[in-house]
């Protein structure tokens, strides 16, 4: 596992349950809210936190956080808070922003603004969004009882342009294939041509993996993590 160093932003119920999970992974994980209440219930379960004011970037640089490789917005009830902090993100030049929001208008706005990441918790639980931000290749996963679960995977280049049965997933990494998302170009009612995603259905052995593809795959973490650090 990459050692990563990531600031949450907001650490009400959500935000403090990711922070919890990635410490938990092993990401070094600065926490930051303008609550000093909140601050204290954290600060034992990350490596620093701070009760800041993240609209303001003077306070923001003084904390190095320049040095972070991501950063998760997750303050929730101040809306202008939130997108003052995420523009202070970009601006720094942090790598990954990712930005909480609730409803369409809020996506809207954090989309002009640059924001490519959107959290919406009802439908992102913390523990998915913190294995997608220390393990950036699964894309979304069903945790299963007995550490199983299904995988949504971008497929690695070691494997690309070659057919299932010369990958042998189940061989040689214990993982069932379940299915594959393939991109395709489409014609839309402007004429214009946009990219969308399709589920390919039942797959053969000489079904070839192409670089956009996305595979679904049945197993333990462990192993598919063991699948994409052999095949990067």
């Amino acid at each position: 596992m990459n050692h990563k160093k990531v600031v949450v932003i907001g650490v009400g119920k959500y935000g403090s349950e990711i922070a919890q999970k990635l410490s938990s992974k092993g990401a070094e994980v600065y926490a930051f809210d303008v609550s000093e209440e909140r601050i204290e219930n954290i600060k034992d379960d990350v490596a620093l936190a701070v009760a800041l004011d993240t609209t303001d970037k003077k306070a923001l640089m003084s904390q190095r956080i320049q040095e972070m490789d991501a950063a998760i917005v997750a303050i929730g009830e101040n809306f202008e808070a939130t997108v003052l902090t995420a523009l202070n993100m970009i601006d720094l030049k942090i790598p990954r922003v990712i930005v909480r929001a609730s409803g369409d208008n809020q996506i809207r706005i954090l989309k002009n603004l640059g924001v490519t990441e959107i959290l919406e918790p009802e439908g992102e639980i913390a523990s998915i969004v913190a294995e997608r931000l220390i393990n950036p290749s699964i894309t979304a996963f069903l945790q299963l009882p007995d550490d199983y679960e299904i995988a949504e995977i971008k497929a690695p280049k070691k494997i690309l342009n070659r057919t299932l049965e010369d990958i042998k997933l189940l061989e040689k990494y214990n993982l069932t294939l379940i299915t594959l998302k393939r991109q395709f170009e489409e014609e839309t009612n402007d004429g214009e041509v946009e990219f969308k995603e399709h589920i390919l259905g039942v797959l053969k052995e000489e079904t070839v993996i192409y670089d956009t593809d996305t595979l679904v795959v049945f197993g333990t973490l462990n192993n598919v993590k063991r699948f994409l650090e052999i095949n990067q």
